[in-house]
């Protein structure tokens, strides 16, 4: 049941994929978050890249901390109007710079966790920034939001 409660005031999910790394997917998804709130809409971005989580510091965020409420974690609220909801594992690393190498059930699960546990509240997008390629992460991802709405999917390529 808590699966559905902390994401039933989400109206859209937008995936962020792409085959390879360094295309831009996290550029793409802070911008967009950026347009879409600059449009007057209520934007979270969760943050799965676990390896390479880059959107904390695009944001200016990277310091934030993650706090508990009673329905879970509640997301650092980004800008001065807090218009935007972030989660991210980079706001659980004890540094900045620290690597994540963790093993795919330890991924999974805190995918899970992202998608279940965070309180994200009222949001017309939600835009999940994915690591690059098409693996486990990708895969814990959309079977946690399979019960969910997806408005759909961006796929970021490059000519070459």
């Amino acid at each position: 049941l808590t699966e559905r409660t902390n994401l039933a005031g989400v109206r859209h999910i937008l995936l962020v994929l792409s085959g390879k790394g360094g295309v831009g997917k996290s550029t793409l998804s802070t911008e967009l978050a950026l347009a879409l709130r600059n449009a007057g809409k209520r934007v979270g971005i969760l943050d799965v890249d676990l390896c390479g989580p880059s959107i904390p510091r695009m944001l200016r965020v990277q310091d934030s901390a993650v706090h508990q409420c009673d329905s879970g974690w509640v997301p650092v609220f980004v800008g001065q109007d807090k218009a935007i909801a972030l989660m991210s594992i980079g706001f659980l690393l004890e540094r900045p710079d620290d690597a994540v190498v963790w093993r795919g059930p330890k991924k999974n699960a805190l995918i899970k966790q992202f998608v279940t546990d965070v309180a994200w509240g009222d949001l017309d997008f939600l835009i999940v920034d994915t690591p690059p390629g098409t693996s486990d992460e990708h895969i814990s991802t959309v079977e946690a939001l399979r019960p969910h709405q997806l408005l759909g999917a961006i796929l970021v390529t490059t000519p070459q």
